[in-house]
């Protein structure tokens, strides 16, 4: 199925959420001076515009990345999360969101790589030209590939610098992606077993949903698991209350980022007076 558009929940409070821990993994790896790779599975359209189109007619970004713009006493890494968002902003308003791509992308340093999987027609052509748009040095480092994330991120493992972040965050419409998630971090910490992998997924009332961090926790000897809801399921089990992430060898500092950022991220992202809206943070106790 192809489907899933991303550009109908860009902003949102699970891009809050990814994003903002995507930014602290990235930064965490520049702070050596080895060259690493990044490989995005599902990179969808690398950027979009929230004024017009798709965007605007859901606006799931009004109770994301919307509600986050205005405030100053934003956690260290939610702060650094509002301020790349920010770039593509440069009046104020809030009219474009950055994906993934594009804020890998603006991290990398010359000696870094980006590998970018995505199977739509329509945004793998929308991928290609915000890569475009970017600096010509900025795109020598970038391939971008329309087929099977699960199975292209595979054939580059290990990648060459021998150290890098792979993000995994399938769209989960069919129930097979969570077994092709689990499959594809197996095989992948064989190849890789040193590598950060980085796996999104929602917090849905469904079977698949709700065992998928357990089984991640079989395979993987290091991890970190963070979750964040703004509401509470609905009664009929449909519709997304929150999302979570999953981390294999994840930096050291992000447990105690996390630890300040998700309580505050629970209470300004709620929908509504829920008292259902809340997190969870666990570690792997293996060293």
């Amino acid at each position: 199925m192809l489907s899933y558009r991303h550009v109908f929940h860009a902003g949102n409070h699970a891009d809050v959420l990814k994003h903002s821990v995507l930014l602290a993994v990235l930064d965490y790896l520049n702070q050596k001076d080895k060259p690493y790779w990044v490989i995005d599975t599902h990179a969808g359209a690398g950027g979009y515009v929230l004024a017009a189109g798709r965007a605007k007619t859901h606006a799931e970004w009004r109770e994301g990345i919307g509600r986050l713009l205005g405030r100053t006493d934003l956690p260290p890494l939610v702060a650094r999360y509002v301020e790349a968002v920010r770039t593509d902003n440069p009046a104020g308003r809030l009219e474009r969101y950055p994906g993934s791509p594009l804020l890998a992308l603006r991290l990398l340093r010359p000696k870094d790589r980006l590998r970018l999987f995505e199977l739509h027609p329509a945004d793998v052509k929308l991928l290609a030209q915000n890569i475009a748009a970017a600096t010509p040095a900025a795109q020598r480092q970038v391939r971008i590939a329309q087929e099977d994330g699960f199975k292209g991120m595979l054939a580059l493992l290990p990648p060459p610098a021998r150290r890098g972040l792979v993000l995994i965050d399938p769209p989960y419409e069919e129930k097979r992606d969570y077994a092709a998630v689990v499959s594809a971090l197996k095989e992948g910490l064989e190849r890789f077993a040193t590598g950060c992998f980085m796996i999104w997924y929602p917090l849905l009332q469904r079977n698949e949903s709700l065992t998928l961090a357990g089984r991640l926790k079989k395979i993987a000897p290091k991890w970190l698991h963070a979750t964040l809801s703004v509401k509470p399921p609905s009664p009929d089990g449909l519709g997304m209350h929150g999302s979570g992430v999953f981390l294999v060898n994840p930096p050291w500092t992000l447990e105690a980022a996390l630890q300040e950022s998700l309580p505050w991220l629970a209470e300004a992202l709620k929908v509504g007076a829920s008292q259902t809206a809340g997190w969870q943070l666990e570690v792997s106790s293996s060293e």
